[in-house]
């Protein structure tokens, strides 16, 4: 107790001292900043945010101050915008002064500077890139297309027969397996899928300017010990122990496995077979653990996503079956080779990434010098969010009643998909894996859609369990857990996967 009242005194008089240098010393720009809520002295915006959902209050702040907003979170600037076209001039036409991130402590101080993602732009980033691109481009990521229907009907068959209120679970089994594969090869995986669902879920509540602020402000707390902060930032000693292991014990199980001939193929096993000039072992856990953790869990996401709108919208659901149906023979899954006949399925995916897009703010990007915008200064080192959820997803403008669920709006007026309405921004940071990611979450899809009826579950008394889109916080957001039901509507489709099942 004696420490905690230390504690809080200390931050007490800190922030007084703050506050009191702040109404002394004042940041002199030479054109306004972009307009936002007025702050307070030294704490900014701090007390006016949801650091849970910041999303929301960002798009509040939108519909008063407009499409590009500034705050200020504990002496960090923060820049959201919330336009389509902001976006494109800053973060793509500008990519080369906005591909930066932010100096985020917590990433260090949990162990996680090595990953891709949160790389300052420079030589590290583009050589992690280049492998990224060299394994996971599209013409290479379609070769995976074995993997990707071997796990997807076993995800089908974990539906039709596990329990229904741990979906979440079951789609990160999927996608953690389909990486392992890929990224180490055969491996004995569960441990590393639990101790990497652990890894994220710390990651996710503290990875944020928001949240990281705090060391920001205050640097002197990281000499404390964790367990002083509460909540997910007393973790940020347990996820640098789980850093540790995931980033070795997988690779060394590879390499042991190389040294006895039981190796399968793998980007791992690739490397050590003939290591080259671009990277040395420790440049290969990093991206192997990168690649495993970031596409594990946004592709989680994504279908646990597409199961809610599926309960939601069983009229998509029955569309999206008659497809399959007039397009596959009645006793095969569909593949990727069938693709380019159904394009409902690609709607359907384009859809789920638009409806409740995983990563609400993407993540933040930093500027690297000093620019101006429409007649607003932009500082250097600001913090950049483009506001996904819901300011550029449920623009009403681009996406007319934005809240339904509704695949047809990404279809021509002829069945045909339609060019992307929203491209990637910022090509320098766009996500490497995305076409191993898009294949393996369209592969999953179509499997399921093409046996299972998902419905809602029903209660003791058998009446229906009603499901609503509530979703959970942190920098990557998935459904709360909700309950549905899974029937087999193809005897035929169902049987061919539990016979190649037999046969592995």
């Amino acid at each position: 107790m004696l420490s905690t009242a230390i504690l809080a005194l200390g931050i007490s008089c800190v922030i007084a001292l703050g506050v009191a240098s702040g109404l002394i010393r004042r940041r002199v720009y030479p054109l306004p900043l972009p307009p936002g809520p007025c702050p307070i002295p030294f704490l900014g915006n701090v007390l006016q945010l949801d650091t849970k959902r910041p999303w929301l209050t960002y798009t509040t702040w939108g519909k008063t101050y407009g499409k590009i907003i500034y705050c200020c979170i504990l002496g960090i600037d923060l820049i959201i915008i919330n336009s389509e076209t902001i976006a494109k001039e800053l973060l793509e036409k500008r990519s080369a002064n906005y591909s930066a991130r932010p100096v985020i402590r917590t990433n260090e101080l949990a162990g996680l500077a090595f990953a891709t993602p949160m790389l300052p732009y420079g030589e590290t980033l583009r050589r992690h890139r280049k492998i990224f691109h060299q394994v996971l481009k599209a013409e290479v990521s379609v070769l995976y297309q074995e993997i990707y229907s071997r796990h997807a009907n076993r995800l089908v068959i974990d539906l039709l027969l596990g329990a229904t209120d741990d979906l979440q679970h079951r789609t990160e089994a999927y996608a953690g397996s389909v990486m392992v594969a890929v990224t180490y090869g055969d491996l004995a995986h569960g441990s590393y899928l639990t101790r990497a669902q652990e890894l994220i879920d710390i990651t996710k509540q503290i990875v944020t300017p928001e949240k990281a602020a705090m060391f920001t402000a205050f640097p002197f707390l990281e000499k404390l010990p964790f367990w002083c902060f509460g909540g997910a930032h007393s973790q940020m000693g347990r996820n640098r122990e789980l850093s540790q292991q995931l980033l070795n014990e997988p690779f060394d199980e590879v390499k042991a496995q190389m040294a006895n001939g039981t190796a399968s193929h793998s980007l791992i096993s690739d490397f050590l077979s003939q290591p080259h000039d671009d990277a040395d072992e420790d440049t290969m856990k990093a991206i192997a653990l990168s690649g495993y953790v970031a596409g594990m869990e946004t592709t989680a996401s994504v279908l646990h996503i597409f199961l809610l709108a599926m309960v939601l919208y069983p009229d998509v659901q029955a569309r999206a079956r008659a497809e399959i149906d007039q397009t596959v023979r009645h006793n095969e899954m569909p593949c990727l080779d069938d693709r380019a006949s159904l394009p409902y399925i690609d709607a359907i995916l384009c859809e789920v990434m638009r409806w409740y897009p995983v990563a609400p703010l993407g993540f933040a990007h930093a500027t690297l010098d000093d620019d101006v915008y429409e007649g607003y200064f932009i500082p250097k080192g600001s913090n950049w969010y483009e506001s996904r959820l819901p300011a550029l997803s449920r623009d009403e403008d681009i996406f007319p009643d934005a809240s339904r669920f509704d695949p047809s709006r990404h279809l021509t007026v002829d069945g045909k998909l339609k060019s992307p309405s929203r491209q990637p921004f910022c090509l320098r940071r766009i996500c490497p894996g995305r076409w191993f990611a898009e294949y393996t979450m369209w592969t999953a899809i179509a499997a399921i859609l093409a046996v299972l009826r998902i419905d809602h579950a029903k209660d003791s008394n058998g009446d229906r369990i009603e499901v609503k889109p509530n979703f959970t916080t942190g920098v990557g957001i998935q459904p709360e857990p909700f309950h549905c039901s899974f029937e087999s509507v193809s005897t035929a489709r169902e049987g061919q996967i539990r016979a190649m099942m037999n046969s592995e």
